[in-house]
């Protein structure tokens, strides 16, 4: 039923969806056709690449936490290394669409909730290589592999913090004077997601941006997607499905998008 109505969905949003034309808003325009539909390689995709094709051969198995299953009790699990990386990671795809999102924004500060392999998080950071970079994650082991990752890749100016959300993620928030760049990816419940959404919002300014992925995931998802697109501080919202961007743009009237991508 799950993968039916998830397929239900996706032919849903594509008969519903536009591209760059038809577009009324000149900023929802160019971050379509400057940003969402740059197809032009960049020399940072194979380098981060290189580090997804490492982990791709890695047998080791680690214990994974699962602090996102809406239990006070923690599932763990013995999962392969390399098994992780072909069912959770973000596709590349997907993963150079937020280095491309970040690149435009221009943040000073990044915050990525579900940190996984590092992967992602290599990405945003080397879109922003200036920026303070704040990756979550709930489980300590998968933690433990994305630093070597980063160790790997050269990179030492990634802050890695290891706990539940609902724990670390305040303390990150309230350490910031306002929020450039938040990408929320690690517990897929409609009441977390939106208690995320809330958390950061006394922090949000004109130019943040706030990303969500899998919007469509579940009908508690797609709950929260929808009160998410409702609040009054949100101007402007895109679905391109896998993920739903958010903006607060003053004296922009409030308008919804839904893109194909």
């Amino acid at each position: 039923m799950f993968n039916l109505t998830f397929a239900k969905d996706f032919l849903l949003h594509r008969l519903k969806s536009k591209n760059r034309h038809g577009l009324h808003s000149p900023f929802v325009y160019r971050l379509v056709d400057e940003v969402i539909y740059d197809k032009k390689h960049k020399p940072e995709y194979d380098k981060i690449e290189q580090q997804r094709d490492h982990l791709l051969i890695d047998d080791r198995y680690i214990t994974v936490t699962d602090l996102g299953a809406g239990s006070h009790v923690n599932n763990n699990k013995q999962k392969k290394i390399s098994d992780i990386t072909i069912n959770a990671l973000k596709p590349p795809k997907l993963a150079k669409l937020l280095y491309r999102l970040a690149a435009y924004t221009k943040p000073t500060n990044i915050v990525e909730l579900g940190t996984c392999l590092g992967i992602t998080t290599l990405y945003l950071q080397a879109a922003a290589p200036n920026a303070k970079v704040y990756t979550l994650e709930g489980c300590p082991q998968t933690a433990g592999v994305a630093k070597d990752v980063f160790n790997r890749a050269g990179v030492k100016d990634i802050n890695v913090i290891t706990g539940n959300f609902d724990d670390t993620l305040p303390d990150v928030i309230a350490g910031l004077d306002k929020l450039d760049f938040v990408y929320i990816d690690g517990n897929h419940q409609r009441d977390a997601t939106l208690r995320y959404f809330e958390w950061c919002l006394p922090k949000v300014h004109e130019d943040t941006m706030l990303i969500f992925d899998d919007i469509y995931w579940s009908e508690g998802m797609k709950q929260a997607w929808q009160q998410i697109k409702a609040h009054p501080q949100v101007t402007a919202t895109v679905d391109l499905y896998w993920i739903g961007l958010v903006f607060f743009k003053p004296g922009q009237a409030k308008e919804d998008f839904m893109i194909k991508v």
